[in-house]
């Protein structure tokens, strides 16, 4: 009988292995082809995503690159099943200077567009990206300066229509304001942040500049968590009212 139970106690341990093996199995798939969770650490997406924002990107909104993968493994280059993305999306992708980083961004210009910044205001191939001001746009409580907010008209191309979000800007007369022309290269796409005057983005050529396709890690598509911070990890009992509950499962727009 103590044989029995022994080997019935050895056969449930294994049982128990092998049932989380095959999780982490499935969890890994679903990550690596369907969707992944990341964090929204910093303000330069604000007011589309705020900091501690929880979401879900698609990866297979523009196919697959080495980067979808798990730890980059370079087991092919380029990407399969490839989309392009449309200007207006909110995309993560792996930051060029260093892939180990992840940045999220809104791609506003790509291959062969022509990007500029003057006074504040975008231009795309030399066309003025209308804006209009609006006070919905602006969150006083996330920004820790005076801003105002604007409604964006991003082109999609012919036949289609514009593509509206929003933008914060402090002024026109900052050091991003005024930039020379970027040539998007072939394969290549230009991102900027909502929060134009607190963005590190495309702009800044030294640390971002054109994002490769091959970066791309996927669309963003809704936020399925948000945390305002004011709860630490052990502080339980103030978690349920550091939740943001107007966000949960908001899409990104």
């Amino acid at each position: 009988m103590k044989a029995i139970a022994k080997k019935k106690t050895s056969g449930g341990v294994f049982e128990t292995i092998k049932t989380i093996v095959y999780a982490i199995l499935i969890a890994l798939v679903v990550r690596t082809v369907a969707y992944e969770p990341f964090n929204i650490p910093s303000g330069s997406m604000i007011p589309t995503l705020l900091v501690g924002d929880y979401l879900f990107v698609s990866k297979f909104s523009y196919g697959y690159s080495r980067y979808s993968l798990p730890f980059g493994l370079p087991l092919f280059s380029g990407r399969i099943l490839e989309h392009s993305p449309q200007r207006g999306d909110v995309a993560v992708f792996k930051l060029p200077t260093d892939t180990s980083t992840d940045y999220i961004k809104r791609i506003v210009g790509l291959p062969g567009d022509h990007i500029q910044v003057r006074h504040g205001q975008l231009y795309l191939n030399d066309q003025l990206v209308p804006r209009r001001p609006s006070d919905s746009c602006r969150d006083d409580e996330e920004s820790p300066v005076p801003v105002q907010g604007y409604i964006e008209s991003l082109p999609r191309g012919p036949g289609q229509p514009a593509v509206e979000h929003c933008i914060l800007k402090i002024g026109d007369d900052g050091p991003l304001d005024n930039t020379p022309v970027y040539d998007v290269p072939p394969d290549h796409y230009f991102g900027m942040g909502d929060n134009r005057d607190n963005s590190q983005d495309s702009r800044v050529l030294s640390v971002v500049g054109y994002i490769p396709a091959e970066n791309l890690v996927g669309r963003a598509q809704f936020i399925f968590f948000s945390t305002d911070g004011s709860a630490r990890l052990w502080e339980f009992w103030k978690w349920p009212f550091a939740v943001r509950y107007s966000r949960l499962f908001h899409p990104v727009h």
